[in-house]
């Protein structure tokens, strides 16, 4: 579809990257990675045709159609949530609008007219087309994306202007997926998703019919979506198949490969300058020595570029706290008549790490505030354990921080003597390099200034850690820096994050928040999504109980009745048929799907495939079997008639 042959890039004196070749095919799924700086938004830019290469050329098939999402920054106004994504159907509005008024003059012309005849084909051709682009289910299509990105009903006809950044951003997504472009060009595109839609996201460009390249510093969303890595490292770019971890673990192959080659190289340019050295004078070798010279001028010498700096950083062990760090009895947490939690009972022990998960609005970062005590209970008590000290990180944790001190000055005075080198290493996990560290902090962006007022927090941590969305702004290098020094920790840490990498290697306990409850479930993400999974299970296995019951009853009652108060009304009967057709045709339908999906279990793509096709395998079998069991039902019924 669009192929890049030598690019390159300067900003001013600085090569971003040079000579890239690189063919994007119809159904690539292409993650794009590599350190901050390196330029992977200005390629990703370079595609969508916003940026221009300074050297080399990008070609593109006549028609091709890219859409691009930037990281942030796009503004919608003037239309509803629902209207402002039905734009994207504007051309299929505009049919439809057409059809309608050649459906009214056909209702005016003679039918024996040219007129008609033509008006006649005209409408045929149109709602072919119409319908070949599912033109009647526009609504249906905007509905299930806004509900994959989080948007209750009740906010879809909300003008957008009412709507945070975060929130268009979701709506601008929206429009893309809706749009369904050729080429699909993502920056960052979880950055303002929760958990949930994360989870639709990933199942929804697991079917995407077209190419995309994303950007993401989610581990876990490149390795359950992308199927190859392109990664921009030392000005350059380089091709690996796979997921993210795949890539890892061949990139680590091909450096071993690469340094066996270049002491293999090494070893052989010495003996033959070793050979030339000694021989170089003597007539009888004159021959030899002129071979090797020749050998060695034909040597193209194997260069090992420089490894990325792996940067660990130490953080101090807080004093120990009691067992029990916090315990809520009966809390209730209402503003005004909206209550988010409701009678909420728990207690947290010393050494957890506790992830809170949830819906956006479920009522997360109210339940952290509440443990930092930085908002009052409406009702019930919260004990604070013995020893124990919160310390609390808010989404806007900058504001509390003087715009007039600079990173480092202001790092020294919480430093608790550690060494300058120390803490510009520190700064550098979180991205802040060179001269950065001189910088006032009121001249940083929102998302700079909450990774300084982490790294700040963390220089010297309290023993009961309440962290909102520590992992916002953060590439992977400083994840990794923030994951690794967490885990190490000896205090008890509550947070919150949509980064499913990070909850799964740091959490030991999930705090499930819904409807003002807290549910308890020991173990990290995966551990809490297979006990959804067995519950969910078990719920539908007793609805279907119940069901059984229930149809089992009403059998036995309509036996003991008289044989004429049995009888059924004509529309009543008329209506069961119309059922019985229903689950006939239904029955058909999901055999078919069930038979595609044991085929394609045939085919391994990876584990979390497999686990999502069985789990839609048996929810399939399931409705057939609640079908045929209706069906059966119905039938006994009519033939009783």
């Amino acid at each position: 579809m669009i192929s890049l042959v030598g690019a390159g890039k300067r900003f001013g004196p600085r090569e971003l990257f040079g000579g890239v070749d690189w063919m994007i095919t119809p159904r690539d799924r292409v993650g794009l990675v590599g350190a901050n700086g390196t330029g992977k938004t200005t390629l990703l830019k370079m595609l969508a045709g916003m940026e221009q290469p300074d050297t080399g050329e990008v070609t593109r098939p006549k028609g091709l159609m890219a859409g691009y999402l930037p990281q942030d920054g796009l503004s919608l106004k003037g239309r509803t949530v629902f209207a402002e994504c039905m734009t994207v159907f504007e051309n299929l509005k505009s049919m439809e609008r057409e059809m309608e008024e050649l459906a009214h003059r056909l209702s005016e012309v003679d039918p024996e007219s040219e007129e008609y005849e033509f008006a006649a084909d005209r409408y045929a051709r149109l709602d072919a087309q119409f319908r070949n682009r599912d033109g009647y289910a526009l609504e249906a299509k905007v509905g299930a994306v806004l509900a994959g990105l989080g948007f209750p009903k009740e906010d879809w006809n909300r003008f957008t202007e009412e709507f945070s950044g975060g929130w268009q951003m979701r709506i601008a997504l929206g429009k893309l997926l809706l749009e369904q472009p050729d080429l699909l060009l993502l920056d960052e595109p979880t950055n303002h998703l929760d958990l949930e839609a994360r989870n639709w996201l990933e199942e929804y460009l697991g079917n995407y019919p077209g190419a995309f390249v994303l950007i993401s510093h989610d581990r876990y969303f490149l390795d359950v979506t992308v199927k190859k890595i392109v990664e921009l490292w030392n000005k350059g770019v380089h091709f690996y198949a796979g997921n993210y971890q795949k890539y890892l673990t061949q990139k680590d192959e091909r450096r071993a490969t690469l340094i066996a080659a270049h002491k293999n190289q090494t070893d052989r340019v010495e003996q033959l300058e070793a050979f030339i050295s000694r021989f170089r004078y003597q007539a009888t070798k004159a021959k030899q020595v002129q071979s090797r010279i020749k050998e060695l001028e034909k040597i193209e010498r194997i260069e090992i570029p420089n490894e990325e700096k792996t940067i660990h950083f130490s953080f101090p062990q807080p004093k120990a706290s009691g067992r029990i760090v916090a315990e809520f009895k009966g809390v209730t947490k209402a503003y005004g008549s909206k209550v988010v939690l409701d009678g909420v009972t728990f207690a947290i022990e010393r050494g957890e790490r506790v992830a809170l998960v949830g819906v956006n609005g479920a009522g997360k970062s109210t339940l952290i505030k509440l443990l930092a005590a930085d908002e009052p209970l409406t009702r019930g008590e919260y004990v604070l354990g013995y020893n124990a000290t919160p310390d609390y990180f808010a989404q806007d944790q900058y504001k509390a921080l003087d715009p007039e001190a600079k990173l480092l000055d202001d790092l020294s005075t919480v430093s608790n003597g550690k060494t300058v080198t120390e803490l510009r290493s520190l700064l550098g996990c979180f991205l802040f390099s060179e001269d950065d560290v001189f910088k006032p902090i009121g001249v940083l962006s929102g998302g700079e200034r909450n990774r300084y007022a982490l790294a700040r927090m963390l220089l010297n941590p309290s023993n009961f850690l309440l962290l909102d969305e520590p992992t916002n702004h953060l590439d992977l290098r400083a994840k990794d820096v923030l994951l690794e020094s967490l885990q190490k920790f000896s205090g008890t840490v509550v947070f919150v994050s949509h980064d499913r990498y990070f909850i799964d290697r740091l959490a030991t306990k999930v705090f499930e928040i819904a409807c003002g409850e807290v549910r308890v479930y020991p173990g990290n993400y995966e551990d809490y999504l297979w006990t959804k999974q067995r519950e969910a299970e078990g719920a539908a296995v007793d609805a279907a109980a119940a069901a059984e019951a229930e149809a089992a009853a009403e059998l036995a009652a309509a036996a003991e009745l008289p044989k004429a108060a049995k009888r059924l009304n004509p529309i009543k009967l008329k209506q069961m048929e119309d059922r019985l057709a229903a689950l006939e045709a239904e029955s058909a339908r999901l055999e078919g799907e069930i038979a595609e999906l044991e085929g394609a279990l045939q085919n391994f793509v990876n584990a979390e495939e497999t686990a999502r096709q069985m789990r839609l395998l048996d929810e399939k079998r399931g409705r057939l079997a609640a079908a045929v069991e209706e069906w059966e039902a119905l039938s006994v019924e009519i033939e009783a008639e």
